[in-house]
């Protein structure tokens, strides 16, 4: 994944992707609106200004002082007004949505996804016919044909173009435990759940900072109502075997080539049972359901001196996850098993098809009064360095051009981890990109670490058959009709999964609750949207 910065909210499922069990580029969060840079209005389009709403992360700086976006606005031939929104995305967009009024370009990962397409392909422009006015575009086609079946709906039409980074590893989320602590307080580093539930008692009993202050023992990234997302308890799955992709989305997975939902399987109810027997021990700190992703990440910082405060817990890196000051007290540990005697494989969580091919990155209003000026702002996007400086920074600040298709991302010059000095410099991972794989990029230091820290997960992935363990959502089309049926079931589905799991860890009564939660899981239609994921995939791999 990406870099996370500390007032990142985690990557919630988006409909497509978590069919695919993927997870969304969190692009909304934190107490921004939206703003407009040079004027404007709600919408729409206004002949010789091109008007392009984008969405960009709370931290990030305006698009006026990008150096870059001056290289969009010459390509357009005319001004641009940006409008920037950093919060309540989903809300402006049912409505922008509904009434049609939509401006030139939406720009941001995901911000218009397969669900909008398949209700509202009508407001967006077909661009397959357009592919000759973007160069650029139809090259990493050729070079990335799996990018063009990603764009391409089932009648053929590509109403968005898809991005390529690269770089990212085959899992953008690791397990951290704070080895200093399990010096002080002389223990070995688990391997088991039982092992892992008696360091955290001692963590919690032990003092293991000598300041007597609190501690929290485990911590995870907060859980939304809409299913699971990066860096949660959720990846304690991999412990029994279960594979899941992109955090877990909303509980389908591929297993030996059969779609089900862990939301209704034995291996789930075995990791909220050991969540729970945590929060009985008083493990979990009392916010735990209910922090914002902000105090997640804040919290794990410490509090300045030096001194940590969370024992066992997930992220990107080590880095990005605890900051500068106390990141050498965490080490990245495997994944663990559920008994010392089991034998059913361990997995993670693959999460590189949608890290490394994000989706629907940028979409042209059907009605734009614009449309050549949008074309050549597409295609621009996709240029060899604007990509690496939508991505990374730019040039001069931010990357060195160190020779003819060789780069330098350079380290923020205050110090700061490099994944929050990119998300506060650029759009970073909402932005629509291609990074060539001709292109030689010495790496920023936080995605360096993510691959290493990736090494001691390698074996569970390495479990996983790609082709029969990992649902290829990303590249599946679905009809217009089965989007919408699933997304109806999926909405009765989390109201009563989410609720429950929940209840079950911070008040307990799985055991007793199980059976009739089934049951009322049954009612939701899961069977019937199993059903046609498993269509879909096996007419997919027929196909390959």
């Amino acid at each position: 994944m990406s870099t996370f910065p500390p007032a990142l909210p985690p990557r919630r499922p988006r409909r497509r992707t978590v069919l695919g069990g993927l997870a969304a580029t969190a692009a909304v969060g934190g107490s921004l609106g939206l703003t407009a840079c040079g004027g404007g209005s709600d919408g729409g389009s206004t002949e010789g200004e091109l008007r392009i709403l984008v969405i960009k992360h709370a931290l990030t700086k305006p698009m006026a002082e990008m150096e870059w976006t001056k290289t969009l606005e010459e390509a357009a031939g005319m001004p641009i007004v940006w409008e920037e929104v950093s919060a309540d995305w989903d809300q402006k967009k049912s409505t922008m949505l509904a009434a049609g009024d939509v401006p030139d370009l939406i720009v941001g990962t995901q911000a218009i996804n397969d669900t909008d397409l398949a209700t509202y392909g009508t407001l967006f422009e077909d661009l397959s016919d357009d592919l000759e006015s973007l160069p650029n575009v139809a090259a990493m086609f050729e070079e990335k044909p799996e990018l063009q079946a990603l764009a391409t709906q089932p009648e053929g039409e590509i109403y968005s173009v898809p991005g390529y980074k690269r770089f990212w590893p085959p899992t953008v989320q690791h397990q951290y435990i704070n080895t200093q602590w399990l010096e002080t307080l002389d223990l070995e580093v688990p391997t088991t759940w039982d092992e892992l539930f008696d360091v955290l008692v001692a963590f919690k009993e032990g003092d293991p900072t000598g300041t007597g202050a609190e501690i929290r023992p485990i911590d995870w990234s907060p859980v939304g109502t809409g299913g699971f997302g990066y860096f949660q308890s959720i990846l304690l799955l991999g412990s029994t075997g279960l594979p899941i992709s992109g955090g877990g989305g909303q509980g389908y997975f591929l297993e030996d080539g059969v779609v089900g939902n862990f939301l209704t399987d034995e291996r789930y109810r075995e990791v909220v049972t050991f969540l729970a027997r945590c929060q009985e021990a008083g493990l979990l700190s009392a916010d735990v359901m209910t922090q914002d992703y902000s105090t997640y990440q804040s919290v794990a910082r410490g509090p300045g001196d030096g001194t940590a405060t969370v024992g066992y817990t997930f992220g990107w890196t080590r880095s990005d996850r605890f900051g500068p000051d106390i990141a050498d007290q965490y080490e990245s540990i495997g994944v663990l098993q559920r008994s010392r005697d089991q034998s059913e494989r361990l997995t993670w969580s693959y999460d590189q098809y949608g890290e490394n091919y994000p989706g629907n990155q940028v979409v042209l209003s059907a009605t734009s009064k614009n449309k050549e000026a949008a074309l050549a702002v597409i295609d621009t996007f996709y240029e060899e360095e604007m990509s690496l400086q939508v991505l990374f920074g730019d040039i001069g600040p931010n990357i060195e051009k160190t020779g003819e298709g060789s780069y330098k991302v350079l380290p923020p010059p205050d110090g700061t981890d490099p994944s929050t000095w990119k998300w506060t410099s650029t759009l970073a991972d909402n932005g629509p990109v291609w990074i060539r794989d001709s292109l030689e990029v010495e790496l920023p230091s936080d995605l360096q670490e993510a691959v290493d820290e990736s090494e001691v997960l390698q074996p569970a992935i390495d479990a996983m058959d790609l082709d029969k363990d990992v649902y290829p959502g990303l590249f599946i089309k679905m009809t217009k009709e089965d989007l919408n049926a699933m997304s109806l079931v999926d909405t009765t589905l989390m109201n009563t999964a989410m609720t429950s799991f929940a209840e079950w860890i911070t008040s307990g009564g799985i055991d007793e609750g199980w059976e009739p939660y089934l049951a009322t899981v049954e009612e939701s239609g899961v069977r019937d949207n199993i059903a046609t994921m498993q269509k879909y995939y096996d007419e997919y791999m027929a196909s390959k």
